[in-house]
């Protein structure tokens, strides 16, 4: 992901949660896309507790958290998110 490369460094982190049921295919999916931030799956498919506590009912979901832990945002793509994640960095 570009904006992962461009901002990392500004201080975004990205955490991936997965909601796959086969741990081999999915540590393949992640070196096959070249994925460097941190990666979690309890391999439970629709009862990932992750994906519970935060009500994903589809995927991909997106949840921009501060620097608090608080959401602040939710499912935003391309420029909308790059602006969010821009404006908390600023912080």
């Amino acid at each position: 992901m570009a904006i992962y490369k461009e901002l990392h460094s500004k201080g975004l982190n990205i955490v991936g949660v997965s909601l796959d049921k086969d741990a081999e295919h999915w540590k393949e999916a992640i070196a096959a896309d070249g994925l460097t931030w941190t990666h979690v799956s309890n391999l439970k498919f629709w009862d990932e507790p992750i994906a519970k506590q935060y009500n994903v009912e589809s995927i991909p979901a997106t949840f921009i958290l501060d620097a608090s832990g608080k959401v602040v945002a939710q499912d935003l793509r391309g420029p909308e998110l790059k602006a969010k994640i821009l404006e908390l960095l600023a912080k």
